[in-house]
């Protein structure tokens, strides 16, 4: 018994507004951790500044208590007494290279008042006082070396305590941004299910009026009738087709919010010369002339060809709209760089001001000049569809010299095309085997 390959769907990209949702709470939980970040910074700098002065405030107390109560013979721990009397200056065993502070010594047995200093010796910190006690004049050197110890000690419990404190907070947040962004969610779900609904109800009804339109204005084109309703007949056909065409558009721009599609082998230049071909006959009755220009290469991408299909027609639409009788739109494919399939679309027509290329993306923009399909949907749908396949589209222009539209997107690799293109020989090559072997089939 032979088994038909089955392919496994491919899990779906999301799309252009779950991206935005998700770049929005990334942009959320980093501003929150970024918050905490600034005020644990400012509690540290507020404590460590409290214990700063608290350390040096009970320095100054012990070297004020070690002149009047110590010895030479019996200073307390980290504390040095020097004491000068009758010109004889005898100093606790072990002081440290640099003590006394011989100025301060002279200056007070000289009558300057006392004197408290903090002083650097060896590397190390002390706090210096001198002044007299009875006729001896005393000098107490109270080493730092333990409080300095002691505040990196408390950097290091800070430093730790942030690190933990910033991780808990940055997945807190992220929680919390999700949770927040989950009924925006669920409300552009919600809308994009009315619009699917919505084009997909309205669709069969505004074919048929478009059907009965037609066959209303072929047989009112006699000459028995009047020609102003012949005319009015053909503009409600317009009319109807024009709707239709934005319903169609509503119901793509739905589909794609909610799943891009599957993903084939999809030759650009193929569907640029559809494009240029399909719109040949209305190029002709404007006056316009639409050329395709096509680089060396391949220019195959992995997307879904009905929707790209549109993008082209979109943008050659809009070209053509926009040119003036004598004018020239020219349809390119190109591979600039490695990876990447370019398409673009140039005109000589009206073009539009620099500030106005983001504004054009919009849905229901309008321009201020141009013919042609003006629902403002064609271009917003087309960056959608481009976005959708992980590219980008651009547009460039000036006023009276023609408007530029560019649309890149990543390359099909080699190893795509192929996985694609193989699993559907094998399906076709099972099919036929099985046929030969059924009884009366080619086999027998």
């Amino acid at each position: 018994m032979i088994s038909l390959p089955v392919r496994i769907p491919r899990r779906t990209a999301p799309g252009p507004e779950q991206r935005r949702l998700a770049s929005a709470q990334w942009s959320i939980t980093w501003r929150i951790s970024l918050v905490m970040s600034v005020i644990m910074l400012l509690v540290v700098a507020i404590v460590y500044s409290v214990v700063l002065f608290a350390q040096r405030a009970d320095a100054e107390r012990e070297t004020q208590w070690g002149i009047r109560h110590n010895t030479v013979d019996s200073p307390p721990v980290c504390m040095w007494i020097t004491v000068e009397r009758d010109g004889v200056v005898r100093s606790t065993r072990g002081t440290p290279d640099g003590l006394p502070v011989m100025s301060s010594l002279t200056a007070v047995r000289a009558g300057a008042p006392p004197v408290l200093e903090r002083v650097e010796r060896g590397g190390e910190t002390y706090t210096v006082r001198t002044a007299w006690r009875g006729d001896a004049v005393v000098q107490a050197a109270y080493g730092e070396r333990f409080q300095r110890a002691d505040r990196e000690h408390l950097l290091l419990a800070f430093a730790t305590a942030e690190s933990i404190g910033l991780l808990l907070v940055a997945a807190a947040s992220g929680m919390l941004a999700r949770r927040a962004m989950t009924p925006l969610s669920d409300a552009l779900d919600r809308q994009r299910r009315f619009v699917a609904d919505a084009s997909h109800e309205l669709r069969t009804p505004l074919t048929q009026l478009h059907t009965r339109a037609q066959l209303l204005a072929r047989r009112c084109s006699g000459a028995e009738h009047p020609q102003a309703l012949t005319v009015e007949l053909q503009r409600l056909v317009t009319g109807t087709r024009q709707l239709g065409d934005v319903i169609d558009d509503l119901l793509l721009s739905a589909r794609l919010s909610q799943s891009p599609g599957s993903r084939d082998p999809v030759d650009v230049a193929a569907l640029a010369e559809e494009a240029v071909a399909a719109e040949d006959a209305r190029a002709q009755s404007m006056g316009l002339a639409v050329r395709l220009r096509q680089g060396q290469g391949a220019h195959v991408v992995m997307g879904t060809a009905p929707a790209l299909r549109r993008v082209i027609a979109a943008l050659v639409d809009n070209a053509m709209g926009h040119t003036p009788l004598g004018g020239e739109v020219v349809v390119s494919v190109d591979a600039p760089r490695p990876g990447v399939v370019s398409l673009s679309v140039r005109d000589t027509g009206v073009g539009f001001a620099p500030e106005e290329a983001d504004r054009l993306f919009e849905r229901f923009a309008r321009g201020s000049a141009g013919r042609g399909r003006r629902f403002g949907l064609g271009l917003a749908l087309a960056r959608e569809v481009v976005e959708s396949h992980r590219g980008r589209i651009t547009a460039g222009g000036r006023p009276g010299h023609g408007a530029l539209f560019t649309v890149e997107l990543p390359a099909a690799r080699i190893a795509d095309a192929a996985g694609e293109a193989i699993p559907r020989q094998r399906s076709i090559s099972a099919c036929l085997s099985v046929v030969a072997r059924q009884p009366g089939g080619p086999g027998r």
